[in-house]
Parts: C-alpha cells; sequence; structure tokens
C-alpha cells in the first residue's frame, strides 16, 4: 500500500513524540506476522481475516493459525482460499483453518457468513481492500472503493457484533493505509455523483474511513468489552496495486523496494494480539507501533493526519454508514 505523488511531505521535527505508555515490545519494521505472535498461545479463539487469500491477509491467517486460533478465511475466490486454507494447514499444523465466502460489495454475502457465524469471534481482521480502480459502482451505486474498503467492513463487523460481544475482550483490526492522507471523508459527495471521479481521493477517503470506524467502534463498543485499532502496514508490493500503471508501477518498485507479505502483515498481527486498545489509546499504528500524529504523511509513508482521528466525523460517519448498509 505505497503512498505517493500527491501526498503532502512533512518535515520529521513537526511529528508529535508517542508516548511511552504504549510501548512497541521489540518489535518493528523488519519484524514477520510469526515473529509477532511467537509465545502467544490463542487456542480457544476464533478469528475471521477478509482477503485472505493473498498478500498480507494470508500472512496474517497463517501467524494467528500458528498462534493456535481458529481461523476462517473469508475470501471472494472461493477456490483460492480452499487452496490456502490446505498451504496454511501444512505450514502450522493447525487443522482447524478454513473458508467462507464473501464479496464485501454484495451485503447478501455479508451477512449470509455473519448469520452462519455460531460462536464467540475473538479477532476480526478487516483486510480485504481494493486500490485507485477505475470508476465502479455497486448496484446500488456506491463507488467501489468506498464500498469494498468501508461499507462492506462496516456491514461484516456490525453484524458480527453480538459475536464479537460474545468472545469478550474482542478485537478488531482496521487495516488502513497511509493512502489516508489524500482525503478526509467527503461527506458531500461520498460516491462521486456530483464530481468527477478522482480514483486516488477515492481510495484516500476509504482508507481514512477505516481509521475512524475502529475510533467509533471502540468507543461505541467499549462495554461489550470490544476494541479496534486501524494501521498502516507499509510499502508492500501485492496483487493491490494491480490498477497501477504499468510503467509508474516499475518505477516505484525500484525505488522502494519494500516489505515481503510476511513483514506487512506484523502490524496487523501486533494490534491482534499484543497492542494495548480501548478507549483513550492509539487509534492507528505502523511498524507494530503507534503512529504519530502529523501535519502531512512524512517521507510518502509514516503518520497519521488529524482529520482521520477526528471524533466528531468518526461518529457521522458511523450514521451514515448504517443508513447506507440498511438500504440494501
Amino acid at each position: 500500500m505505497l503512498w505517493y505523488e500527491w501526498t503532502v511531505k512533512s518535515n520529521p521535527d513537526d511529528i508529535q513524540s508517542i508516548s511511552s505508555d504504549f510501548p512497541v515490545a521489540g518489535f518493528g519494521a523488519e519484524s514477520t506476522a510469526l515473529e509477532v505472535v511467537r509465545g502467544i498461545d490463542l487456542t480457544g479463539r476464533s478469528a475471521l481475516v477478509t482477503g485472505a487469500s493473498s498478500g498480507i491477509g494470508v500472512e496474517s491467517a497463517r501467524a494467528l493459525a500458528a498462534a493456535g486460533a481458529s481461523v476462517t478465511l473469508a475470501v471472494r475466490d472461493v477456490a483460492a482460499g480452499a487452496r490456502t486454507v490446505e498451504d496454511i494447514r501444512s505450514s502450522t499444523g493447525n487443522s482447524a483453518v478454513r473458508v467462507a465466502p464473501l464479496d464485501l460489495a454484495d451485503l447478501g454475502t455479508v451477512r449470509a457468513l455473519a448469520a452462519s457465524w455460531s460462536e464467540p469471534l475473538h479477532i476480526l481482521v478487516n483486510n480485504a481492500g481494493i486500490m485507485h480502480t477505475p470508476e465502479l459502482r455497486t448496484p446500488a451505486g456506491w463507488e467501489m472503493q468506498f464500498a469494498v474498503n468501508h461499507l462492506g467492513h462496516f456491514a461484516l463487523a456490525t453484524a458480527l457484533h453480538p459475536a464479537l460481544a460474545a468472545a469478550g475482550g474482542a478485537r478488531i483490526v482496521s487495516v488502513s493505509s497511509s493512502g489516508h492522507g489524500s482525503s478526509g471523508i467527503r461527506f458531500d459527495d461520498l460516491f462521486f455523483q456530483r464530481d468527477a471521479y478522482d480514483s486516488g481521493l477515492a481510495y484516500g477517503q476509504s482508507k481514512t474511513a477505516n481509521v475512524l470506524f475502529a475510533l467509533e467502534a471502540t468507543r461505541r463498543w467499549a462495554d461489550d468489552g470490544i476494541a479496534a485499532a486501524a494501521l498502516m502496514p507499509g510499502g508492500i508490493w501485492t496483487n493491490l496495486q494491480r490498477h497501477w500503471d504499468p510503467e509508474v508501477l516499475a518505477g516505484m518498485k525500484r525505488r522502494y523496494p519494500g516489505k515481503s507479505p510476511a513483514q506487512g502483515a506484523a502490524t496487523s498481527v501486533f494490534v491482534a494480539t499484543r497492542a494495548t486498545l480501548g478507549v483513550g489509546t492509539p487509534g492507528y499504528y505502523e511498524d507494530c507501533h503507534p503512529a504519530a500524529v502529523v501535519p502531512g504523511i512524512v517521507d510518502g509513508i509514516y503518520g497519521v493526519l488529524p482529520h482521520a482521528l477526528d471524533p466528531d466525523a468518526a461518529r457521522r460517519l458511523w450514521e451514515v454508514s448504517a443508513e447506507f448498509v440498511a438500504s440494501v
């Protein structure tokens, strides 16, 4: 999820210091997901990872399974998911790994998955996403990046709320990106029905939404023992960039070698298992530690902008999202 071109650059001296109340436990940018879960026992706990048939979703699921969790891969391509299940079972020795169909652009599949869930859910990793797509819309007329990256995950999490509450201490991991730096929430034109479509702004808005969702879920569901946080996995070259211009993509790969998927999954797994979550704790992580609040994304990747942590925007987005989801 490398971010580039239209991001505002910031002086590192402007970065606010990260509170020592939230230690990083010795992990960083080069840590892998399996290293993060070393010594952690998730036996008896269940996890659901969306988009877990490729990229960092696979490695997030693998690490959780390696720690003993029962893991469900919620994917659009069930055949690819089934192959990933066998790979994870083989590499971890954990047979409690399965696949479930999920198309985040189709709320019927979202509701079907939630309706079929019959046990407490301890970890929900909202990992699936699309990036810089051409102008596409769902049958309901929703812009596709916002629909998949935010609204589909919002619908899934709210439908699974009873299972999350039943777990006692459940965690929601919301995979965002430094791409949130390009746009706050365009409340007056969420789906680009008025303005010309801009794939970068659409992506940025959806990634801001991921952070605001985590913030508001933590506030609303604290009494249920549910906490959430968002994260930037780092620059990782995966199928996510398939809509980029090939020449731009080739140039970016030369300039930024990036992390491996296993390293990219480390922060997701850190938030799922080790981070201090709850009301008043950091809402956005990078490289396995809380990110600094900055006026502009540093070096194209680092930091979180204030608009992604705005509690008023988080409340408003939740209410708007609930209305959209209820209408379909």
